[in-house]
């Protein structure tokens, strides 16, 4: 079986609408899931296993995904074995069915490892694929809200989205709303983003902070609530709208939403971040598994809202593609995308069904009954995979979808009502808007182990999983905390010198906060290159400690950070103050500081640029290596796809012309030739029609080529025992197969050769580093900033030092 064809997806086996019997292959063009699909189909019906195969072509294809997962059954897809041994299987099989089946664990592993190896062996498929699948991409789980698998922080859901998001008003809009949607969601609050105070007021401090820049944790958002940055909320003033005892309310409840023990985990592991959920930092697809089933019903829907919304987000940065780019598939999408109610997933999936096709983005949802489904957004759906369904009614909806849906590929109602009437397990009815008629197919054995759902304790076995990160306390080489400075007043500095303040993030609690000096400078930098298409603006921060002499350089080793800092104009109350060096009390040497600054910016700063010779490609800058490689990948499959329709274009024209010249032999020969002769050479046309479809799989041939292929060949046979005295015919023939194997031969090689200059993992890239132009750097001043410090009361100091213990 030749399924692995370029850009296109094995799913299974066509079959014969009437008898049953099986036909070629159902090879799906990667591209036309750029137009979304859904999947619909009753439990038993194979919904899984079909979903799962589409996820594992994609990872062979090297197109990352994003797999929401409420049920916990697409954890499966980490259950690959290459080497389909017992001892694989041993761990993951389920005890309780081994022993209703009177076997022990190992032979149910042994006879479960048995039955995956002969499975794929009869479709095809050989344990080396399976390896191919696990070494296209990585494969992660994980679970946001629990430490089972990799976890994941949400915190980052309230970061400033990118600049594309904040000029376009629709996209800003959109964000803040399913932000702020989700969050209340999370505190059981069902608020109208048109009536809701909750709402209007959240809206309105993401808004004012987004458009600065500057994003808010869930700390910053309470002390905004109770001292919110504006005065006047529409027309009204803030009191009037929302008095501060009444806002109190909301900031106390969001505060014991981050006090709960059970929200700590939300704020543990990698950040809710679109392009690292897709890509490694080193540039590799990654398929990851965000697992939701320990979720309570309004945690699920806070983490796919904010999910949904930073993948708009994402996807609105990304550059224009017809091929696809990456995929967004949900399972169980029951509650997420109705048609009547509006919860807060529904309005950033329904933008992604909308405009998610421009950026090559593909969305595939799963789910029971069609009445989990919008209809509206649907009809965005291009391709639909219908499986078994449960009910009559559920039957009639799907008709009435279809129809709304206005499919050219959609059959009359009466016959497709039959072909859903008749579908039995694993066995789909396809209906593709690019293709001109349905195919009814089974699917193929995955490469996955189909275990069921996953438990949190085997979701941490999964080689996938890893611990969430710790922060080890620092320790003095005693082996007991630095003990803090004593507090004292604040050092009074001379006129000219601006003093800030850094916030506090901690608890304070058991002592006074003990501020500590340093230096903080902001810079603007400016980065030239025409070469390689650059000219922008970096703006940055310099945190260093305060130097003991004027003369000492203090930026050698000062702390870089891209953006505006947070500060403050006032100190916390009751704080104490370190010493401050004698440095820093005079007014000339925050000048002499900021000299230092430009001059330090020019010799160690620079703009680091990723360049690839072939595809001719430059990085953007702030683009790391990883993903300058991903995008590369991205490059080169559309490259490959647009090879592939130049070469689909230029064979066919060709093959054509073959059969042109057949008609002419054939009217030369006609009367001489019996009906043997003649039926010999049509069969030779069969066959060159047939040579494009074995290459590249359906488009721009008939679906049927293939068997007709076979039926021609034996055509052959038989007309030749029927006329061999016909020898200038056969000669014709001859002529004509040799034609047709040189053909083939050079689309094989030319295919082959397309595959191999586009292979991401052949791309040698260079780095181009670009220093900033020294006439444009501009330090805006060195100004005092004091950072606070936890300082503990004398008894636990006293403790500590006792007992040698932090």
């Amino acid at each position: 079986m030749d399924y692995e064809k370029l850009g296109a997806f094995y799913l299974g086996r066509a079959l014969d609408p009437t008898s049953g019997a099986p036909g070629e292959l159902v090879l799906y063009d990667s591209k036309d899931l750029t137009t979304h699909a859904v999947i619909l189909g009753m439990t038993g019906s194979g919904k899984t296993g079909l979903g799962i195969a589409l996820l594992e072509e994609a990872a062979i294809d090297g197109i990352p995904a994003l797999v929401i997962d409420p049920k916990g059954d697409l954890g499966n897809l980490l259950l690959a074995f290459p080497d389909l041994s017992p001892a694989d299987f041993r761990p993951w099989v389920d005890p309780a069915e081994a022993q209703r089946k009177g076997l022990s664990v190992e032979d149910f592993a042994a006879q479960t490892a048995a039955s995956w190896r002969k499975g794929l062996a009869d479709w095809g498929q050989e344990p080396a694929r399976i390896a191919r699948y696990r070494d296209a991409v990585e494969l992660a789980i994980y679970t946001p809200g629990s430490t089972a698998g990799r976890p994941l922080s949400v915190l980052k859901g309230f970061a400033a989205p990118p600049t594309a998001v904040l000029q376009d008003p629709d996209s800003l809009r959109e964000r803040i709303l399913s932000s702020v949607s989700g969050l209340l969601a999370l505190l059981g609050i069902e608020a109208d983003p048109v009536r809701s105070r909750e709402h209007i007021l959240l809206s309105t401090l993401l808004d004012h902070a987004w458009r600065q820049g500057q994003g808010l944790d869930l700390a910053g958002l309470i002390r905004a609530i109770q001292e919110p940055p504006m005065t006047q909320v529409g027309v009204l003033d803030l009191e009037s709208f929302y008095p501060q005892k009444e806002r109190f309310s909301l900031a106390m409840a969001l505060n014991g939403l981050v006090a709960s023990p059970g929200f700590a985990a939300w704020m543990q592991g990698e950040p809710l971040d679109v392009q690292r959920l897709l890509f490694t930092p080193e540039g590799k697809p990654r398929l990851a598994v965000l697992s939701i089933a320990h979720l309570s019903d309004a945690e699920r829907m806070f983490f796919v809202t904010l999910l949904l919304g930073e993948v708009v987000a994402w996807m609105r940065a990304q550059s224009g593609t017809s091929s696809l780019r990456a995929l967004l598939y949900m399972d169980e999408v029951f509650g997420y995308f109705p048609p009547t109610a509006n919860p807060p997933s529904k309005v950033p999936m329904l933008t992604l069904l909308k405009q998610a096709r421009a950026y090559g983005l593909g969305v595939v949802l799963a789910t029971q009954n069609p009445v989990d489904l919008d209809y509206k957004g649907l009809g965005n759906a291009g391709t639909w995979f219908l499986g078994r369904l449960q009910t009559e009614r559920d039957k009639l909806r799907v008709l009435d979808g279809l129809e709304s849906a206005a499919s050219g590929a959609t059959p009359p109602r009466a016959k497709l009502d039959t072909l859903l009437s008749n579908l039995k397990q694993r066995t789909f009815l396809m209906i593709n808007a690019h293709d001109d008629a349905p195919t009814l197919f089974q699917t193929r054995w995955v490469l996955s182990y189909l275990r069921g759902p996953l438990t949190r304790e085997q979701i941490a076995q999964l080689k996938g999983a890893a611990a969430p990160p710790t922060t080890p306390p620092v320790v003095s080489q005693s082996g007991a905390a630095p003990a803090p400075a004593a507090a004292g007043a604040r050092a009074v500095v001379p006129p000219g010198v601006t003093e800030v303040f850094r916030p506090w993030r901690g608890s304070g609690a058991g002592g006074r906060l003990e501020y500590r000096p340093g230096l903080l400078a902001t810079a603007r930098l400016h980065y030239v290159d025409a070469k390689n298409a650059v000219d922008t603006w970096e703006s940055l921060t310099l945190s260093a400690p305060v130097p003991d002499e004027l003369a000492t350089e203090p930026w050698a080793a000062a702390e870089i950070v891209v953006g505006a800092p947070e500060v403050e104009r006032e100190a916390a109350p009751n704080a104490g103050f370190a010493a401050l060096p004698a440095s820093a009390t005079r007014a000339r040497s925050y000048e002499a500081w900021a000299r230092a600054a430009e001059d330090h910016l020019y010799r160690t700063r620079s703009l680091t640029l990723w360049r690839c010779a072939k595809p001719k490609l430059a990085g953007k800058p702030g683009e790391s290596q990883g993903d300058f490689r991903a995008r590369l990948a991205q490059a080169a499959r559309e490259s490959r796809d647009e090879a592939v329709e130049g070469l689909r274009r230029k064979y066919a024209s060709k093959v054509q012309t073959l059969e042109d010249r057949m008609r002419t032999a054939e009217e030369r020969v006609a009367r001489e030739k019996s009906q043997a002769s003649q039926a010999q050479v049509s069969s030779g046309i069969s066959i060159a029609g047939a040579v494009l479809g074995a290459l590249f799989g359906r488009k721009k041939v008939s679906v049927g080529t293939i068997s007709r292929a076979g039926t021609a060949a034996r055509g052959m046979g038989r007309a030749g025992k029927e006329a061999k005295d016909v020898d200038r015919a056969e000669e014709g023939v001859d002529v004509l197969r040799e034609r047709l194997a040189e053909l083939e031969a050079t689309i094989a090689a030319e295919a082959a050769q397309l595959q191999a200059d586009n292979d991401p993992a052949g791309l040698e890239l260079e780095e181009a580093r670009i220093a900033p132009r020294k006439s444009d750097i501009s330090v805006a001043g060195v100004v005092l900033a004091w950072t606070p410090q936890g300082a503990r009361s004398r008894e636990a100091s006293r403790d500590a030092s006792d007992t040698g213990s932090l």
